[in-house]
């Protein structure tokens, strides 16, 4: 994993290198069952060199435990690993620099359950595995089994910072964290 890290911290290929204080890389238990991925870092993520440490990842926190984990059971990271300018979303060209670092995690990990946070990290996660994504707002909390080498489920949900803003994505996320919950049971 310190090789996946190093090439982060040290990765020139989009624009976002003259603009970014520092990359974001993914951190937590390496050998995870469940791994989550974001879009992209926010200014406090940016400040701290660590994934959700801001008001969504506060939030985030209290999501993990309505599905009875904590961000020491869990392994988090971005799709995007440097901060888009005044927090706008991530281009193409960036997630297309940054995306073959995620799917590297992904293996180093090699998760049983892969949580997307937003659509961004949706939309490029299913389809490496085979789904096809139809917009986070009607796929969201849906489990996917994916069939590989090992047993796989990957879950779709709002990006916590959406509940900031809206008390219907709030809610929504809060009752797909509570089922998940119940389906984590019944894979350990």
């Amino acid at each position: 994993m310190s090789e996946i890290v190093d090439e982060i911290r040290k990765c020139q290929k989009c624009s976002l290198r003259g603009s970014r204080l520092s990359p974001v890389p993914g951190e937590g238990k390496i050998d995870s069952m469940v791994m989550l991925i974001g879009e992209a870092p926010g200014y406090h993520e940016e400040q701290q060199g660590r994934p959700f440490v801001g008001a969504a990842g506060k939030f985030l926190n209290e999501l993990l435990t309505e599905a009875g984990l904590s961000r020491e059971d869990v392994y988090i990271t971005n799709l995007v690993k440097c901060r888009p300018p005044k927090n706008r979303e991530p281009k193409p060209d960036e997630i297309k620099a940054c995306v073959l670092l995620l799917y590297r995690e992904i293996e180093r990990i090699s998760p049983k359950v892969i949580i997307t946070l937003g659509s961004h990290a949706a939309a490029y996660v299913l389809p490496k595995f085979g789904v096809k994504f139809e917009g986070i707002t009607k796929i969201h909390g849906k489990i996917y089994e994916i069939s590989t080498s090992i047993r796989k489920i990957i879950v779709p949900m709002l990006h916590p910072a959406s509940a900031l803003y809206n008390s219907v994505y709030k809610e929504a996320l809060m009752k797909d964290f509570k089922s998940l919950k119940f389906r984590l049971k019944e894979l350990w």
